[in-house]
């Protein structure tokens, strides 16, 4: 399974931070761009795809983990 960092940032108040980006399955990218169907993160988060992730934008923690324990 491929994934990619999210193209939707999870919106945040002023006070909380930096937006986050989420992962998600590589090939529904598109799909959700085009159509407006919604995604599915590792972390379980649901939304349609607006926003492509720049390099070194920050990332949901419970996405990377999971991400990064397919590794071992």
């Amino acid at each position: 399974m491929s994934t990619e960092v999210l193209e939707r940032p999870e919106l945040k108040d002023a006070d909380t931070g930096p937006e986050m980006f989420h992962y998600v399955r590589k090939e529904k990218i598109a799909e959700s761009a085009v159509m407006g169907t919604y995604v599915v993160a590792l972390c379980g988060e649901t939304f349609p795809v607006t926003r492509a992730a720049k390099p070194g934008s920050p990332v949901c923690p419970a996405c990377k983990e999971i991400y990064d324990s397919w590794d071992d």
